[in-house]
């Protein structure tokens, strides 16, 4: 029996927006860099009838400190392992972590549906417009449904017969950047004067300068920074050795204890801005942001003093 024009295009279309009737999906398929992630893997139902008896989630690389949420009735297991670089962390790097989760023991029945949670921290691995895919493996009564496939360039998931879950990465709302005079809370803390320094015409790096105080119990990094007209930036540190000033980057990140207020000036901590194109002009402001381990990007607006400033002057700008 044939359906009406009308009706077959509808079911057609369903089908087609349907992704290959997966057991696995994940309720949050939207994401942005450097934020956690907590990632439920929704079961419709079992393989073929059968009932589920054991789920597991491969973490993909560029996704860190992933933690899995108990379940009752079921255990838990997880396999750690290297990642294949060092990432930025609350507490530094991280070079290893845990690469998949397994709840087994359960028996969730093909007529019924449940949840299994854990949370995770997205980096800056895959940029806006990409998708991480979480391969996610369900066991049911001698049978297997392995949802791991990941479509190729150019490729749908709509076109696999297993498709992993997926969560596409999109770039943060940009908050306003504040006035230069004003503080910048972001989380537990608090972004205060951030300046710059004027640079001569022809010079390529610039230093960077602010307070940033910590009120939360945890602690934080600034691991990095950046502005329109450089290429790059470092925090550094500067110090005396014998009399010589030195000046290196801060492995990891600069610290910010709880409690505690670090100042970047001039002779210490320090941002420092590389391969400018072009000068950097006294009286101007900046936008900018800092990157945080813990809370992310924020955005700031730096106000530009005169080359050779030793301190912001109130209101934005420095003494001549």
């Amino acid at each position: 029996m044939f359906l009406p024009l009308r009706a077959g295009l509808a079911a057609a279309l369903s089908l087609a927006a349907a992704p290959a009737f997966a057991h696995a999906v994940l309720a949050v398929t939207q994401a942005s860099p450097n934020q956690t992630y907590r990632g439920v893997v929704q079961i419709g139902h079992g393989c073929d009838g059968k009932a589920t008896t054991g789920i597991t989630v491969t973490i993909p690389e560029g996704v860190i400190a992933a933690k899995p949420m108990p379940k009752a009735g079921w255990q838990l297991s997880t396999v750690k392992g290297a990642y294949a670089r060092a990432y930025p962390s609350y507490h530094g790097t991280v070079a290893e972590g845990v690469k998949t989760i397994t709840w087994t023991g359960g028996a969730l029945p093909d007529d019924q549906y449940d949840e299994f949670v854990f949370q995770a921290r997205l980096t800056d691995a895959v940029a806006p417009g990409g998708t991480v895919y979480f391969p996610v493996r369900q066991d049911c009564d001698g049978a297997v449904a392995d949802w791991s496939q990941v479509p190729a360039a150019g490729q749908s998931a709509r076109d696999l017969k297993s498709p992993a879950p997926g969560v596409r990465i999109v770039a943060a709302a940009a908050a306003p950047a504040a006035p230069a005079s004003a503080s910048v809370k972001a989380g537990d803390l608090t972004i205060q004067a951030p300046w710059i320094r004027a640079t001569p015409g022809g010079a390529k790096v610039a230093g960077g300068y602010l307070q940033v105080t910590n009120t939360g119990t945890e602690p934080d990094r600034l691991v990095a920074a950046s502005i329109p007209l450089a290429a790059r930036a470092e925090v550094h540190q500067m110090a005396m050795d014998k009399g010589v000033a030195k000046m290196a980057p801060v492995e990891g990140g600069l610290v910010i204890k709880p409690g505690e207020t670090v100042v970047l000036k001039p002779g210490g901590y320090h941002l420092m801005f590389m391969d400018l194109s072009g000068p950097v002009k006294a009286g101007d402001t900046l936008d900018g942001t800092l990157t945080f381990a813990r809370a992310g990007t924020v955005p700031v607006r730096f106000a530009v003093g005169a080359i050779g400033a030793s301190a912001p002057e109130a209101g934005g700008h420095q003494h001549h």
